[in-house]
């Protein structure tokens, strides 16, 4: 007779490898995805390097999953940003691309060393594959909003897909040189809030023709 796992087996199965996820994540966070190997998930997670791999085929299917785990949660929050719970008074479309735009910043600034393995640090290209992926989630939410704009005659008649696409390249490319300043020192408060401004300035000009 075949073996079939129980619930409980399944939970605790469940619960191990969510575990061993958010240690890696947790390594990211720290290191970057070049921090990220095998022995250090292990050792910090007390387990056993096999056991690493009942979970994960190769290094490279870990960092997949720790990849997707970091970015759909980042996805949601512009998501919410972008499109919150429906209230009395409704904010227009312009509060709302402001909105997901500061969101996105501010939360990768708070972040930096993860902000920059997930947007920029070179990976392998399985994670390469996911980051397109999630690159396109993003202009998914900005097409959605500007298209809603352009229909409430906020935004002048342009292409969604296209302008969500610049959205998506230009906030990402801005923010990599800072991120990464692994050799300088971080952005003080002043400094990060003139970067999100001038970023949010130049996205607005670009989806609505005018100034903040």
């Amino acid at each position: 007779m075949a073996y079939r796992p129980t619930e409980k087996t399944k939970a605790r199965r469940a619960a191990q490898h969510e575990h061993l996820l958010r240690t890696a994540l947790a390594i990211v966070a720290k290191e970057g995805f070049q921090g990220l190997t095998i022995s250090a998930v292990a050792q910090e997670a007390n387990v056993a390097t096999g056991t690493l791999y009942k979970y994960f085929d190769s290094k490279a299917a870990l960092c997949t999953e720790v990849f997707k785990l970091a970015t759909e949660k980042e996805v949601n929050k512009v998501q919410q940003a972008a499109f919150p719970a429906p209230t009395s008074q409704p904010l227009p479309c312009r509060q709302r691309l402001i909105n997901a735009i500061t969101t996105f910043a501010q939360r990768a600034i708070q972040a930096r060393k993860l902000a920059y393995a997930l947007i920029a640090e070179p990976v392998d290209p399985m994670v390469d594959t996911q980051r397109l992926v999630y690159r396109q989630a993003y202009a998914d939410i900005y097409s959605e909003l500007i298209a809603e704009g352009i229909k409430a005659k906020e935004f002048p008649m342009q292409s969604p897909a296209v302008s969500s696409a610049a959205l998506v390249g230009v906030i990402a490319e801005t923010l990599i040189a800072p991120l990464g300043r692994d050799q300088q020192p971080p952005l003080d408060m002043e400094g990060e809030q003139k970067l999100i401004n001038d970023i949010k300035q130049f996205c607005l000009r670009a989806v609505t023709g005018l100034p903040t």
